[in-house]
């Protein structure tokens, strides 16, 4: 599905990953995807948004509020003070004992660290496959960031759909201001 996506709306989600790390979360949610979008300042969501006063630095607030922040992983720190790698022990231990030997047992968390991975949550995932939707119904050869945002409030549960409302920002208004985007 990536493949579909344009340059911007690929930037978004790399962008959710960076905010995702920045806000010490080991997932990657609807408010990173949110978040994600501002790093095109010129795309045709961003534009929508701010033209509607949703600022990333409200957005971000807006999410600290809701979330919160994550612990940041101050143990890879420590362990580097004094000449332990932490990723070479995962390595290590990973050719050692086979991928994924460090993964967390059901019932014991594990935060990711800086450089891991993020799991997509469910609705990430569901506003992902929405905004691929969203191209194909307005028949758009790409996945823009418009098509994100539209998936995203289409989502409907997650946190940015939250963040979203309380500024009203709806389908309808996005459909609304992309109308008015086109015929300028």
């Amino acid at each position: 599905m990536f493949e579909r996506f344009a340059e911007e709306a690929r930037g978004a989600v790399v962008e959710a990953a960076v905010e995702a790390e920045r806000l010490h979360h080991g997932w990657i949610g609807t408010e990173h995807l949110l978040l994600g979008i501002f790093a095109a300042p010129r795309s045709r969501a961003a534009r929508l948004l701010v033209a509607r006063g949703v600022t990333v630095e409200w957005v971000r607030e807006d999410v600290e509020r809701i979330v919160g922040r994550g612990e940041p992983d101050l143990d890879a720190e420590a362990l580097a003070t004094l000449g332990i790698d932490l990723d070479a022990v995962r390595d290590r231990v990973e050719r050692t004992f086979g991928p994924g030997a460090l993964a967390a047992r059901p019932g014991r968390g594990r935060r990711s660290s800086v450089g891991e991975r993020r799991p997509f949550t469910p609705g990430a995932k569901k506003a992902l496959e929405l905004s691929l939707r969203e191209a194909v119904a307005r028949g758009d050869r790409s996945i823009g960031t418009e098509h994100v945002l539209l998936g995203l409030v289409r989502e409907g549960d997650g946190v940015a759909a939250q963040v979203l409302a309380a500024k009203g920002i709806t389908r309808d208004v996005v459909l609304a201001g992309l109308a008015r985007n086109a015929a300028a």
